[in-house]
């Protein structure tokens, strides 16, 4: 693992850490957050609910792995109104995880990438149409139920990094290997 924590600091990530997936909930309620449709996207895109698979699908997928990489981009801003930072750190945040995924899967296939936010690999996802990329799609920690604080805490990386900062937060983890 210290190799992949290496290699996400190397692509610009501003922290990770080794992530155990037994340590990770999947909860009722952040799906319920998600069903909210704050974000507008709940039910029109492949990666986010109710499409990324139900909790209990959920849960197996992540039972299913065995280690884990937790990732996040902390932008600096100069105020809560700074929305420029903001989208530059998202941006960012959305290069490096984009970046690491791709050769994540190369060394280690199966390897279940979650996001922050809904996919954003297109500019708009090709919903109700067939997934453009779906060996590169990925869904979001939230969609599957998992509470970022608590993930964070798990590979004791901070969820808040002070004033005026905005952390993206996601995380890679790895299929249980067979004999």
């Amino acid at each position: 693992m210290e190799d992949f924590v290496a290699l996400a600091l190397q692509l610009g990530f501003t922290c990770a850490a080794p992530l155990d997936p037994a340590a990770l909930s999947v909860r009722e309620e952040v799906r319920d957050m998600c069903a909210a449709d704050k974000c507008r996207i709940y039910g029109r895109n492949w990666t986010c609910p109710p499409h990324c698979g139900t909790l209990e699908e959920c849960r197996k997928r992540i039972a299913g792995t065995q280690a884990g990489l937790l990732v996040q981009t902390v932008g600096q801003l100069e105020d809560s109104f700074d929305f420029e930072a903001m989208a530059e750190t998202e941006k960012l945040h959305l290069a490096h995880f984009h970046a690491l995924a791709d050769l994540l899967r190369e060394k280690e296939p199966g390897v279940l990438c979650l996001g922050s936010g809904g996919c954003r690999l297109c500019a708009g996802c090709a919903y109700p149409e067939p997934c453009r990329f779906p060996e590169r799609a990925c869904p979001s920690m939230e969609g599957y139920g998992l509470l970022v604080n608590d993930a964070c805490g798990a590979a004791g990386v901070p969820y808040y990094h002070g004033s005026n900062t905005l952390a993206y937060t996601a995380c890679y983890l790895f299929p249980t290997k067979t004999a």
